[in-house]
């Protein structure tokens, strides 16, 4: 299966996630956010990832390929964000260096999945 639409696809589920259980999300990423407004911020997150995903297994050429920028945008500001906040100690160190992972992860998936479209393509064009 293609890397981006693994990663839709995975969004979408996280997304379902933080929508249903935005507590077990929130706690799950070591949320630093008073207890009141964990649940709304993971709520948030979940909207954005099912959107994010969403749109990006609907699209196709330019527009695909425009939102997995976005995406690949988005995850690495939540690495960088959460990278920070363990350097701040507003996260325990071994959840924030995992959100770091999970984040970079999908940056990795949007750069194999760029990279296989656009190998697909040169083949195609070679026949």
């Amino acid at each position: 299966m293609n890397p981006v639409t693994t990663l839709s696809l995975g969004r979408i589920g996280v997304g379902i996630a933080a929508l249903v259980r935005p507590d077990v999300v929130s706690s799950t990423m070591g949320s630093p956010a008073a207890p009141t407004s964990r649940p709304l911020l993971a709520q948030w997150f979940g909207t954005r990832e099912i959107a994010l995903g969403t749109a990006t297994l609907l699209a196709s050429g330019s527009a695909r390929r425009t939102l997995v920028l976005v995406g690949m945008a988005v995850d690495a500001s939540d690495a960088a964000t959460a990278y920070a906040a363990v350097g701040e100690e507003e996260v325990p160190r071994n959840v924030g260096l995992g959100l770091v992972g999970v984040a970079g992860i999908a940056v990795v998936s949007g750069l194999l999945g760029l990279r296989v479209r656009k190998q697909t393509r040169t083949s195609l064009e070679a026949v």
